[in-house]
C-alpha cells in the first residue's frame, strides 16, 4: 500500500513553472486533471503566458488551457456586473461596500484574480446594519436560502454571516457577512477593525476591500480554520500571490505579524506562510517566520502531515492511505474551532440526524 502523494505534478508546476517544458503528453494529461479537480486550470493558463510559455507545451494542453481561459474572463466580467448590481441594492444604506476574498481580487485587479473561479460574492457590513442589508437586497431580487428553523438560529445567532442568498433570476450567489470568525469561535477578529483599515477601489469611498495585510489575514483564516480544502490548493495560491505582490513593499512584511496579533489571527498566519512556503515556494523574511509563534513540535509534526495531505488536489494521483482520513480530522478540527464543545455536540448530532430528515441537502 502506498502511503505518499503518488505524483503531485500540480504544485511543482505552480512553483516551477519552466520546468513544464520537459513534460510529455502522458504527463501533461495527468497535470490537467489535477489542475481541474483543484479548479486551477485558467490559473494555470494565466502562469504560463506570464512566463511565455505556453508555446512550448503540447497543442491539446494548449487548447484545453485556451478553452478554461475563456471561461474565467466571461465569470470575471460577469462578477465585476454582480458587484455594480449589489452595490445599487445597497445605495441606499449609505455605508462603504467591503469586498472579499475573490470578489475583492477582480474588482481590485490583484495577482490572484487571475483565472480565479469562485461560486459566490462575500462582501462585509456593520453587524447592526444586517438587517437594513437583507431587506435591501431582497427587495433587488436575492432571496436567503436555508429556511429550516434550526439552519436559520444556525446562521443568525452563532455564525458570522447571514444565510446565503440567491438571486431569483441571475441565480447569482451572495454571502453577506459582519465578521470573517462565527461569534461561538474561540478567535475573534474585531471586525470594527478590519472596516477601519479597509481600503477604497480607484479613489471611490463607498466600494472598498481589505487592507493588504488584513486580505492575507482573512484569506489565512479562511483556508487554515474552515476545515473544507477542496479548493485548498487554490486557496494557498491566492495567499502565495498576496504575499508575493504586497511584499514587494516592506512596510508590509513589517506590519504584518503586529497585524496578526492584533487580530488574534497569528496561528492562521503561522500555516499560512509555513505551507506557502512549502508547497509553492514563497520567499518570506526569516524576522517575519520568527515574529509569528507556532504550536509545539510533536503538533507540527501531526500538522504538517494533514496538512501537505489536504492541500493536495483531491485526485488519485496525489493522494495516499491516508489522505481521506487527513481531510476528515482538519474538518473535524474546523468545527472544533468555529464552536465550543457542547454546542460543536449539539451542532453534527442535528445535520446528522434530525436535518437530512427535514430538509435534505439545503441544510448548512
Amino acid at each position: 500500500m502506498n502511503h505518499a502523494p503518488l505524483s503531485p505534478l500540480l504544485p511543482a508546476a505552480l512553483r516551477d513553472p519552466p520546468a513544464l517544458a520537459s513534460l510529455d503528453e502522458v504527463g501533461w494529461d495527468l497535470l490537467l486533471r489535477q489542475a481541474g479537480a483543484a479548479n486551477l486550470l485558467a490559473a494555470l493558463y494565466y502562469l504560463l503566458e506570464e512566463r511565455s510559455l505556453l508555446e512550448r507545451i503540447p497543442a491539446p494542453a494548449r487548447e484545453q488551457l485556451d478553452w478554461a481561459r475563456m471561461l474565467a474572463q466571461r465569470h470575471r466580467q460577469g462578477v465585476r456586473a454582480e458587484i455594480r448590481l449589489i452595490r445599487q441594492a445597497l445605495a441606499g444604506l449609505h455605508v462603504p461596500l467591503i469586498l472579499l476574498k475573490g470578489a475583492a481580487y477582480a474588482a481590485a485587479g490583484l495577482p490572484p484574480s487571475r483565472g480565479r473561479l469562485f461560486s459566490d460574492i462575500d462582501i462585509l457590513v456593520p453587524e447592526d446594519r444586517l438587517a437594513e442589508a437583507e431587506a435591501a437586497l431582497m427587495l433587488a431580487g436575492w432571496a436567503g436560502t436555508h429556511h429550516d428553523a434550526y439552519d436559520q438560529r444556525y446562521y443568525r445567532e452563532w455564525m458570522h454571516e447571514l444565510p446565503p442568498m440567491l438571486h431569483v433570476r441571475r441565480e447569482s450567489m451572495l454571502d453577506v457577512h459582519h465578521a470573517i470568525l462565527p461569534k461561538t469561535a474561540a478567535m475573534r477578529p474585531d471586525p470594527a477593525l478590519l472596516r477601519a483599515a479597509s481600503v477604497p477601489l480607484d479613489g471611490d469611498p463607498q466600494l472598498r476591500t481589505l487592507a493588504p495585510a488584513d486580505m492575507v489575514l482573512h484569506s489565512a483564516v479562511h483556508l487554515f480554520s474552515d476545515g473544507e480544502f477542496n479548493n485548498g490548493l487554490r486557496d494557498l495560491l491566492d495567499i502565495h500571490r498576496l504575499l508575493t505582490h504586497f511584499g514587494t513593499d516592506r512596510r508590509f512584511w513589517a506590519g504584518l505579524a503586529p497585524r496578526a496579533n492584533a487580530l488574534q489571527l497569528e496561528r492562521p498566519l503561522f500555516y499560512a506562510l509555513r505551507y506557502s512556503a512549502m508547497l509553492l515556494g514563497t520567499t518570506v523574511p526569516d524576522d517575519v517566520r520568527a515574529a509569528v509563534p507556532g504550536p509545539s513540535a510533536p503538533l507540527l509534526a501531526l500538522m504538517d502531515s494533514l496538512f501537505r495531505r489536504a492541500l493536495l488536489p483531491e485526485h488519485a494521483s496525489c493522494g495516499d492511505a491516508f489522505s481521506g482520513t487527513a481531510r476528515f480530522l482538519l474538518y473535524l478540527r474546523g468545527n472544533w474551532l468555529r464552536m465550543p464543545p457542547l454546542l460543536l455536540a449539539r451542532h453534527l448530532f442535528h445535520k446528522a440526524f434530525l436535518s437530512p430528515r427535514k430538509t435534505g441537502p439545503e441544510t448548512a
